[in-house]
């Protein structure tokens, strides 16, 4: 766990600073990533203080890293892409389903007006919440129930981005989700999914096909069930 001095005494420290340099050059913008946005905020949040202690210097590494729980924290790209995808210009009020260690929630406040975020381990949520409000960020929001119903109450959001995996999209995220608003989601088998934009045009679901990934499996009512 870490405690405020040691958040403070972190993250301003230069060795990080150059891993993370060399993660944006080598493993963002080297691979195709172009929004200046997500990249200045790949670039500025720090990534190690959302592993555990003896991984940060792992932290900036090209694969993803276990945070407990059985969960893990995406590796860069796969942040970086899905967080482009979105396309996020700054008004928008974003949901994420999926908190995780935090990581990907903090690239989004960076980006975004608000953010919702959904996390059904407590524990991981508790620990997120923990670190962000130290961080100073002050546009999160956070909920510990089922991330397949979405947030009906706060909806719609412009963008939504869903960090476990499901055979088929939820059907609360085509409710929820805005007029021309963009969602990012992996679909597929439990052990091997593809990335996948959909976006919302008066009323029709339109949909691409990004990439193959791998992700945890998303665990709900109209996803997994719990094993």
């Amino acid at each position: 766990m870490l405690f405020k001095k040691e958040l403070r005494r972190n993250v301003g420290d230069e060795y990080y600073k150059s891993l993370r340099e060399e993660m944006v050059t080598s493993q963002i913008i080297a691979r195709g990533i172009k929004d200046e946005r997500t990249i200045e905020a790949m670039r500025n949040v720090e990534r190690h203080l959302f592993v555990p202690e003896n991984m940060h210097s792992e932290a900036y590494n090209d694969y993803p890293l276990p945070i407990g729980q059985g969960q893990t924290i995406s590796q860069p790209y796969i942040v970086a892409l899905m967080t482009e995808l979105l396309e996020l210009k700054g008004n928008e009020r974003v949901l994420e389903i999926g908190t995780g260690s935090g990581y990907q929630t903090a690239i989004l406040a960076k980006l975004a007006a608000e953010v919702y975020t959904i996390e059904r381990i407590s524990e991981l949520l508790e620990e997120a919440k923990k670190k962000l409000s130290l961080l100073g960020y002050e546009n999160i929001h956070f909920f510990c129930t089922d991330g397949t119903k979405g947030l009906p109450e706060y909806a719609p959001y412009q963008g939504i981005i869903v960090t476990a995996a499901a055979e088929e999209v939820p059907l609360p995220y085509f409710e929820q989700l805005d007029e021309k608003g963009k969602l990012v989601i992996p679909l597929g088998e439990r052990y091997g999914q593809v990335l996948v934009l959909i976006e919302k045009r008066k009323g029709k679901i339109m949909q691409k096909e990004i990439c193959g990934c791998t992700f945890v499996p998303l665990i709900g009512e109209y996803g997994y069930q719990e094993e």
